[in-house]
């Protein structure tokens, strides 16, 4: 495993829609666990594909509860809302209110090619949206309501 470099807004890859995956190679297998370690690695909840350079339609999350790998995934079903802060790994220092979905689900392949179907509320739920929108070249900046500000994240320990 290696961290990648997480790409910044600004760069036009995070502008660029994904493409589909079409079968489980080594070198996919690699970048997915690569991905988990560069996103725990910044202290994410999320990572997409693309904001480490690679236009293919995986994301990965963890909202504190383990891993989830989604590859190929759409949103088939969300109910409510939830406005709340948001950041982006892709936007370091940054966040901004943001409506999203309170319940969602998504439906994705998982790292054996599998498909399943996934629900998340609240934190997990944004984290969803938050990465499929990566996917297809929008970052929540496009969402955000009032002003983007500067947010300061304690590391772990302090």
């Amino acid at each position: 495993m290696a961290l990648r470099t997480i790409r910044i807004q600004g760069d036009e890859v995070l502008k660029k829609r994904c493409k589909e995956v079409t079968e489980m190679t080594p070198r996919i297998a690699t970048l997915i666990e690569d991905m988990i370690e560069t996103m725990h690695e910044a202290n994410g909840a999320g990572l997409a594909a693309s904001q480490v350079g690679v236009l293919k339609r995986i994301v990965v999350v963890d909202v504190g509860e383990g891993p989830i790998v989604l590859i190929n995934p759409t949103i088939v079903e969300t109910d409510g809302s939830q406005t709340g802060s948001e950041g982006c790994l892709s936007l370091p220092g940054k966040a901004g209110q943001v409506t999203r979905p309170n319940y969602v689900k998504v439906r994705a392949l998982d790292e054996n090619m599998v498909e399943r179907e996934l629900e998340g509320t609240e934190l997990l739920a944004r984290a969803f949206c938050h990465e499929l929108d990566h996917l297809d070249g929008h970052l929540y900046t496009e969402l955000v309501e009032g002003d983007i500000y500067d947010v300061e994240y304690e590391e772990d320990g302090e």
